[in-house]
Formats: C-alpha cells, structure tokens, sequence
C-alpha cells in the first residue's frame, strides 16, 4: 500500500509540473525564455545568522531563535522526577534548579529538565560538556540525553574511547538508529549538537501516518541522516507509537554532572 501510495504521488506530482509547464509553455507563445522558470513570491524572510564567538562551540543565536538557555538562569526550564523523562506528562516538580555556573547549567542527580515551550517541526542547537573526571563506562561514563517532542531520545555520551552497544552511544536515536560516525570530543570538552526535527504525522484515528525524522551533526559531522524514528525511544522492548501533538525538549538525568549551555530553537 505504501510504495503504491508513493508511486500515486509521484505521478500526481509529474503530472501537475507537465500541466504548469505545458500552461507557461502556451503563456509563452510555446516559446520558453529564462523568465519563464523565474520565481520571485513569497520572498523568503530575513534573518540575521549567529555570530561565532570564542567562548562558545557553535555561534549565537539566530535571530528568529527560541533561546532555551544563555547561560543567565533557567527560568524557559521546568523540573520533572524520575530516573526517565518519557513520563514527563505526569510529572512537574516545580521550577528547574540544576545549578547555573559560568554561563553552564549541570544536571542534578534526580531531576530532569523540561522545557516549558513545546514545539513541533524545529532546528535545535544544543552544547553539553561530560565531566572531565572519568568515571564509569559504557552507558555509566557521561550519560545524559536530549529528548525530541519528550519522547525521542538523542543520546549524550562520553563515548570517547569508550565502546558500547551502538545503538545506545552518542549520536544514536536510542535504541533505533545507529549513528554514522563517532566524532566524539575528549571528557571535559564543549560538543554540540546540531539538529534538523520532522514531527510525526497522525490521523483523527491517531494512528501513524508519517514517521518522526531527524537529521544530527555532532560537532559538525552528520551521524543521522534523515533517519527515520519508529516510535518512543524504550529502553526495554520495541517503540511505542503514541499519538501527539506539540512537544518540549528534555534533558535527561542519568546520574552524571553533564553540563549543557546555549540552547535554542527555531520551529519550522
């Protein structure tokens, strides 16, 4: 049904470009000119990129962003408990108070982050920096992760000549998709990651229509490419596909000081 869908849309697609072609050919007397492929509405809008700064490992925000956090305060912050963020739905503690120095928040042991805005189709930049003292492996050595809509999780890590299962380490969609390389940083060093979001699409029947996709650059260098998330992000067990709409960004707990700074987002 679905490559038939597909194969439908594609010829409606071919179809609709020879009908506006043959009908700009006839509006050009059957002769083509440059102008008759030139398109000059809508205008896309302007926005002022961000600047590189020194102390930072990206650049400021756009200046359409949803600034998240700029190193003053987490006031765009709410504190949800538990161990997984997945139920953040039914959990609110009240305002998020993990620690703010030198412009860096740091998760606290038994609290994650929720932010209060909840969005759909975004770009997101997020830094995080994983203790500089190692302690720990695999999935015990810098373990946080950044939660897509609440429930898709991007994993953070300190995956620098630290293995683990591949599907779990930074870069992953966790437990769903493998990243496409390990640009890790060593312990103690600011990483960003660079994010690209499709919503999933639902019908009035809440079923899934349209898989969630995502696209990462982890400190410059693609690890998702477009990929496809089935469902919620479980650690035991197969993806649960829960009918939604708008979602916030989670950051996730795990036991470990990881610190996180200039984070924004620009819906799409």
């Amino acid at each position: 049904m679905k490559k038939t869908s597909v194969t439908l849309a594609a010829c409606a697609a071919l179809l609709t470009f020879a009908v506006s072609t043959t009908s700009m050919a006839q509006n050009q007397g059957g002769k083509q000119t440059p102008e008759s492929t030139e398109i000059y509405e809508p205008v896309p809008p302007v926005v002022t990129p961000g600047v590189v700064t020194a102390n930072t490992s990206g650049t400021t925000p756009p200046s359409d962003a949803t600034v998240l956090f700029d190193g003053k305060n987490t006031d765009q912050w709410v504190a949800i408990t538990g161990y997984d963020p997945a139920s953040w739905e039914k959990t609110n503690a009240g305002p998020l108070k993990w620690p703010v120095r030198d412009g860096v928040m740091y998760s606290t042991k038994g609290f994650s982050a929720r932010s209060k805005q909840e969005f759909n189709d975004f770009q997101l930049h997020i830094e995080f920096k994983t203790p500089e003292k190692v302690e720990g492996k695999g999935q015990g050595r810098g373990n946080s992760g950044v939660f897509l809509q609440g429930r898709y999780e991007l994993q953070v890590l300190d995956n620098y000549e630290n293995p683990t299962y591949v599907d779990g380490m930074v870069g992953s969609i966790y437990k769903q998709a493998i990243p496409l390389a390990n640009p890790s940083r060593k312990p103690g060093e600011w990483q960003s990651y660079d994010v690209i979001y499709q919503a999933p699409r639902f019908n009035k029947a809440g079923l899934m229509t349209d898989y969630a996709y995502v696209t990462v650059l982890l400190n410059g260098v693609l690890v998702q490419n477009h990929a496809a998330i089935r469902g919620t992000t479980e650690y035991i067990g197969y993806p649960k596909v829960q009918p939604h709409g708008a979602g916030p960004i989670l950051l996730q707990d795990h036991g470990n000081p990881v610190g996180f700074r200039n984070i924004w987002v620009r819906p799409l």
